[in-house]
């Protein structure tokens, strides 16, 4: 005589099972996220860093084309642009307006940016002239110029003691990018120094 076999065959996971797969996902993902941001993050400083360096090269270039420096105002003493404005940046881009035309005659165009997204990441364009240049975080380059010409530069880019003294330069280029008192364990400061 045959005695019944009572053995069920369960077609899925248990509630246990479940949960481990769920704890599981949720640590790789988190992980992911973790190290996702800092690729971005130095993909963002990569970007940066080569703007400004586009930026400085664009100074020199001007400087060994015509042995002066661009200067909207005619400074005597160091000083410090900032690339939310448009003046430094029509003269090295060989714009149209007065002062571009009487420092760059030959309306040569030493900066070429690319074109940012939202004030991000490159240039904001008005037609064929660049008004702004904006780092990956949205803030603008600061740019320091010799202007008494005797190839020293202060810099101090956190405004914190103690300045740096640059010696045989020109010009430095520098962006702030994500402050660390805005994201902690953020350094992103960009510079051509």
């Amino acid at each position: 005589m045959k005695t019944p076999s009572h053995t069920s065959s369960s077609k899925g996971f248990t509630l246990i099972e479940l949960l481990v797969v769920i704890a599981i996902i949720a640590v790789l993902a988190s992980a992911g996220f973790a190290g996702g941001a800092a690729i971005m993050n130095k993909a963002r400083k990569t970007s940066a860093q080569a703007t400004a360096v586009s930026i400085a090269q664009a100074v020199d270039n001007f400087y060994t084309e015509y042995s002066a420096l661009p200067d909207p105002a005619s400074n005597s003493a160091d000083k410090d642009f900032s690339t939310d404005s448009a003046d430094l940046l029509d003269i090295l881009a060989g714009g149209i307006t007065a002062k571009a035309v009487e420092q760059n005659p030959r309306k040569i165009r030493f900066l070429s940016v690319k074109e940012g997204k939202n004030n991000k990441d490159g240039a904001v364009y008005n037609g064929n002239a660049i008004s702004k240049i904006f780092d990956p975080w949205g803030k603008p380059y600061v740019i320091r110029l010799d202007y008494d010409y005797d190839e020293r530069l202060t810099v101090d880019p956190e405004g914190s003691a103690p300045s740096s003294t640059l010696n045989g330069r020109r010009v430095a280029v520098h962006s702030l990018g994500v402050r660390a008192n805005e994201t902690p364990n953020a350094s992103t400061l960009v510079k051509t120094w």
